[in-house]
């Protein structure tokens, strides 16, 4: 069984895994959501993500941003701290750490994590990332 992390991400505190079943389970979440893959290394991305090559550049130097392709969601972070974490794993499933449609709790998340990094920053809630959609003629802004 896939550990769940608890974690100041890029954007706002998460829960991180590799195991999107557990995840759907913790959020309460509908499994024809799919979740936010984050990587760490452009390399890994570009391994399960074709990029379309109009965007490649703007995806590589993107801060807090989520792109979509073909029903993918997934984000490259460039913040050295949240990418720290990720490395080990090459990628992880993120999603904001909070049961669906409610807000941050430390409580429910100390409780349902299996491990909190904790860093200089603290946990705390920030705003969303801006989102996305990338074709291969243009991209939409989605959020």
């Amino acid at each position: 069984m896939k550990k769940i992390l608890l974690a100041q991400t890029d954007t706002t505190v998460g829960f991180l895994s590799q195991d999107p079943a557990r995840l759907e389970e913790i959020k309460m979440r509908s499994k024809e959501k799919p979740f936010l893959k984050v990587y760490s290394e452009f390399k890994n991305l570009r391994q399960d993500i074709r990029i379309p090559s109009l965007h490649k550049r703007r995806v590589r130097h993107a801060c807090k941003t989520t792109f979509v392709v073909k029903n993918q969601a997934f984000r490259y972070v460039n913040d050295p701290e949240h990418a720290k974490l990720i490395h080990p794993y090459k990628w992880l499933y993120s999603t904001s750490a909070n049961e669906s449609g409610k807000s941050y709790d430390p409580l429910f998340c100390h409780v349902v994590c299996d491990v909190i990094i904790e860093d200089s920053r603290g946990l705390h809630e920030q705003s969303a990332s801006k989102i996305f959609l990338l074709n291969p003629t243009h991209l939409k802004q989605l959020r």
